[in-house]
């Protein structure tokens, strides 16, 4: 994906800033503390920066081109509360992995499990599992900490109030609902069983929306567009846009991880189903599997142990019953939703073409 500005280089180098400081904020209380400090970095190297993107296109589609920082103004408010939506989502990431009890994370132990190695390596006494969730647990904290901390410092040379007020709100706001959202994803693998077919794809749209799809587009937007002083009306024309492409962009998603190539996704091929995921995706196949087909299916979704030959079975199953191509058809809908709600808008020409390239590679993406 082309940039017109070379973003990824000013959030490493936002990030590069940050975490140098906080290791010497931390390094003064005990070097013990340096491990938590290198693994978070470590883990906000490299990705596609979806996030900070559309924040930042966000901003520019109120403020102008005018308005628009030089390509070394790093220290451009709209730069810093970018980097803030990189630190948080990987704080999600990190909470994440703990509750879905997952290993890896982009081809990586994933947190918990780096620090239950990070315990075996030291000799340390105890149980190393049980260090490692909690050492987890405290790091995802700690960045959901630091990215309240950017979204403040983003808002120090703001002089409006009302930009003050409704960029935090709208940052609150994101994380209340994917702190929401999660709980859903959680409570859902519980109930799913208690509740009729028709109902579970209800649900499972429900944790798409608030666990992932207004956190990974909507709300980037919104915060972007807060700082530019955005008035209702513009940050209805980016919900309306931000909304459907994030659905888009999680089901696809959930494609990905039943049968994304694990040289892309960075985790297992099938990982999804090892761990039991109650997607939009298995409420659609679910609904068309006979008893007997269904049965078998739930028996190995959700057992970690389940061989590379239960997932080929598993995959074909859902193949077979329709669902990958009835889901590919709810992606592109909302595809089109968000693309015709964005060529309404009246918005920064600039930032509208940007938009639309972005969105196109939320859709289409790989990994």
């Amino acid at each position: 994906m082309s940039d017109p500005l070379p973003f990824v280089d000013i959030i490493d180098s936002q990030l590069d800033s940050f975490f140098s400081q906080k290791r010497d904020e931390v390094g003064e209380i005990s070097p013990d503390l340096v491990p938590l400090i290198e693994y978070s970095h470590g883990m906000l190297r490299g990705g596609k920066r979806f996030r900070a993107r559309f924040c930042y296109w966000g901003w520019r589609s109120v403020a102008g081109t005018h308005d628009a920082p030089p390509a070394d103004s790093s220290e451009h408010p709209a730069f810093v509360l970018a980097t803030a939506l990189e630190v948080f989502h990987a704080a999600a990431l990190v909470h994440d992995d703990i509750m879905d009890r997952s290993d890896t994370r982009r081809g990586e132990p994933s947190g918990h499990r780096h620090f239950e190695r990070h315990h075996q390596q030291q000799g340390f006494g105890g149980d190393p599992a049980h260090y490692g969730e909690s050492t987890a647990l405290l790091v995802g904290d700690l960045m959901l900490a630091w990215s309240s901390e950017l979204v403040t410092q983003a808002l120090s040379g703001v002089r409006v109030p009302k930009i003050i007020a409704d960029t935090r709100r709208e940052f609150h706001t994101m994380w209340n609902e994917v702190t929401l959202g999660q709980y859903l994803d959680i409570h859902e693998e519980s109930a799913w069983t208690t509740v009729s077919d028709d109902e579970r794809f209800h649900r499972a749209m429900r944790v798409v929306t608030f666990k992932s799809a207004k956190y990974s587009m909507e709300a980037p937007l919104l915060l972007g567009a807060s700082l530019a002083d955005a008035s209702a009306e513009q940050l209805s024309q980016l919900a309306h846009f931000g909304l459907p492409l994030g659905i888009a962009f999680q089901l696809r998603d959930d494609l990905l991880g039943v049968f994304g190539d694990p040289e892309h996704t960075g985790k297992p091929a099938g990982d999804d189903l090892r761990e039991g995921k109650r997607t939009v995706l298995i409420a659609l196949a679910e609904s068309e599997m006979s008893p007997g087909v269904r049965g078998v299916f739930n028996d190995m979704l959700g057992d970690p142990g389940v061989t590379d030959d239960q997932i080929a079975v598993m995959q074909q199953t859902l193949r077979d019953s329709g669902a990958v191509e009835r889901l590919e058809g709810i992606i592109a809908d909302a595809a089109d939703k968000a693309r015709a709600a964005l060529d309404r808008a009246e918005l920064d020409g600039e930032a509208v073409a940007e938009l639309h390239r972005l969105a196109d590679a939320v859709v289409s993406r790989n990994s």
